[in-house]
């Protein structure tokens, strides 16, 4: 893991993604974040606009502290992110606005996380058949809806 870098969050794109100016004043650097280990909603699909929202209201214009891990196929660093202190990753899945990645999970604390937040139908486990993410982008790639 690489060394973690104090940051700035300057936009929201969607409940996984953020954008972060690191870096000293009149050396900034603009990093495109992707939260490690979690997947959450798109825009279009059901609680995409509320997971957006609540990674806005743990991270928008606070503090951050970026793990980086490694980059992903588009360029974003791929991290760990504490905003104010709180792990935006953990709390995203805890909020049920964010699915544990499976595929990349590596911190098991995250899968319990979720299985917590299935328990208690807290955000889209309200709903009685949520579609992963990657489901939903598949779906859509293949023209079968979604």
């Amino acid at each position: 893991m690489l060394a973690a870098l104090l940051c700035f969050v300057v936009a929201i794109a969607d409940g996984d993604t953020l954008t972060a100016r690191c870096g000293e004043p009149g050396a900034y650097e603009q990093v495109k974040v992707r939260l490690a280990e979690i997947d959450a909603p798109e825009k279009r699909q059901p609680f995409g606009q509320v997971s957006r929202q609540h990674l806005a209201a743990l991270c928008f214009q606070k503090q951050a502290e970026i793990r980086p891990a490694t980059k992903d196929r588009y360029g974003r660093t791929v991290a760990r992110v504490r905003c104010a202190g709180q792990d935006a990753n953990a709390e995203q899945v805890r909020a049920g606005l964010a699915w544990a990645y499976t595929r990349y999970l590596t911190d098991p604390a995250i899968a319990r996380i979720e299985q917590g937040a299935r328990a208690a139908r807290r955000g889209l486990w309200a709903d009685a058949e949520p579609m992963a993410p990657w489901e939903w982008r598949h779906a859509r790639k293949a023209g079968t809806g979604g």
